[in-house]
């Protein structure tokens, strides 16, 4: 499969990331949140629709996400990194589904 046709790439550390080749997506072993923004910027520019982030790296590239929050692609999701959840993947789905529908039909406490 070629990857820059499938157009979905993971940035993250490499035991984070490395195992995603194996589906096909294009790699990118990176920890440097200053290096990935860079990344996030050229993967835009070479049409990738979907790029995963590990949450470290989602968490400190904010202003290169923010750029394309308002743009159809790319669209940038936060995962978990192979030290496990932080919580910002299920705080970025729930902010989306919010803002999509306006209400938080996900997560809303029962009363």
């Amino acid at each position: 499969m070629d990857k820059k046709k499938a157009g979905i790439a993971i940035i993250g550390d490499r035991d984070s990331v490395l195992v995603a080749k194996a589906v096909g997506l294009a790699v990118f072993d990176e920890s440097n949140s200053e290096r990935a923004s860079k990344l996030i910027h050229r993967l835009a520019r070479e049409n990738y629709k979907v790029i995963f982030l590990t949450e470290p790296l989602y968490n400190g590239c904010s202003e290169a996400i923010s750029k394309y929050k308002t743009e159809t692609f790319p669209a940038i999701i936060p995962i978990p990194d192979s030290h496990g959840a932080s919580g910002v993947a299920m705080a970025q789905i729930k902010a989306n589904v919010e803002k999509a529908i306006g209400t938080d039909i996900l997560f809303a406490e029962e009363g």
